[in-house]
């Protein structure tokens, strides 16, 4: 059994695929591999950020570092290639005590929608993968997520010399979901880079999504405003609670949603409220903080509505994560990958109604 398991698993590592010179070496970015989630990489590529070069003067220092981590980006193509393997680079290894390597630097692959296995780096950095994925000649969609918390370049994809490369199947919507928000929106902490509460829901829905969400650093600030409404979304949730002060994301809100609707009046907006912080259950200043931006969310989006605009919504953050899901919490703020599953429960009914999926 032991020996099983270790050829198995020598199997879906580096394997031969990648230094086969008969193999189909795909250098990275090709036209055949279609990138997800990252907005300015049609004039940006290869770099894989999640902001535009051309607009790094107007980000502060810390928001611009932030971007060239590509969380939310997704490598996606149909191939009858028995097996796939990957060859990349991440230049930081360092890790974080409350998240996994695999989370922060590494890659997920999923099969038909179904998760398969990860990739993470080496000492070096260097990260060489490879995975069967199924019986040689038969067709099969392979999505691959990128590291949540670290910068990456990919050298190549590679697959079997004989194997077809095919576009990957349409959306149910053809714009992306665009969420903006803190270190939560951005993925920590959870354990792959596919189970971001984005990334879960988005797979149930079908949809495309780009996160935006900035770890310590979503401030509801004019410059992002400003880059975000260069996206013709499908959808924008606004998630950024979690980094503001009560005052800040009081004054913040409205001039956010005042820059989205000057170019979409009429695209949904989702405003979230605080999920459940364990903290909040003792009096003080983060109890208050907390309810106080929970008014602040509510209030916002009933005035909004008063005032015309029927496209934009609130969403309860209790709906996401509630008390009895404090066990979703790796660290008393942040979510594990159990704690995103609940979150993209909660928001998944608003979401298909913003977007008028219905259920199948």
């Amino acid at each position: 059994m032991i020996f099983l398991w270790r050829a198995s698993f020598a199997a879906q590592g580096q394997g031969e695929l990648v230094e086969s010179a008969d193999a189909k070496h795909i250098s990275f970015p090709d036209a055949r591999l279609t990138v997800n989630g990252l907005a300015w990489f049609g004039e940006d590529k290869p770099a894989l950020r999640r902001l535009p070069l051309r607009l790094k003067d107007s980000f502060r220092a810390p928001v611009w570092s932030l971007a060239q981590q590509p969380s939310g980006g997704r490598i996606r193509f149909k191939t009858d290639s028995g097996r796939v393997a990957l060859r990349a680079e991440n230049p930081d290894t360092s890790g974080m005590h409350h998240m996994t390597t695999i989370g922060q630097s590494g890659f997920d692959i999923y099969v038909d929608n179904e998760y398969l296995g990860s990739a993470w780096p080496d000492k070096t950095g260097k990260i060489v993968k490879e995975w069967n994925v199924g019986k040689s000649g038969v067709r099969r969609e392979i999505t691959l997520y990128l590291p949540l918390y670290k910068g990456v370049a990919i050298q190549e994809i590679v697959v079997e010399s004989n194997a077809k490369i095919e576009p990957p199947r349409p959306f149910a919507v053809s714009k992306p979901v665009v969420y903006y928000g803190s270190s939560i929106t951005q993925g920590g902490c959870a354990s792959n880079p596919g189970m971001s509460y984005q990334a879960q829901v988005s797979r149930w829905l079908n949809v495309d999504f780009i996160n935006l969400g900035f770890s310590g650093n979503g401030l509801g600030e004019p410059a992002v405003a400003e880059a975000i409404s260069e996206i013709d979304a499908a959808c924008f949730v606004l998630d950024y609670w979690g980094n503001p002060s009560s005052e800040v994301f009081k004054e913040t809100l409205p001039k956010f949603v005042e820059t989205l609707r000057k170019k979409f009046p009429k695209t949904p907006i989702l405003v979230t409220g605080p999920y459940f912080i364990p903290t909040e259950l003792l009096s003080g200043q983060t109890e208050g903080a907390i309810s106080d931006k929970r008014n602040t969310a509510r209030e916002f989006v009933e005035r909004q509505r008063r005032g015309g605009d029927k496209f934009i919504f609130s969403v309860d953050g209790l709906e996401m994560l509630s008390r009895e899901h404090a066990c979703g919490l790796v660290d008393g703020v942040h979510c594990n990958s159990l704690g995103f599953y609940f979150c993209a429960k909660g928001l998944e009914p608003h979401l298909r109604k913003a977007l008028k999926l219905h259920r199948k």
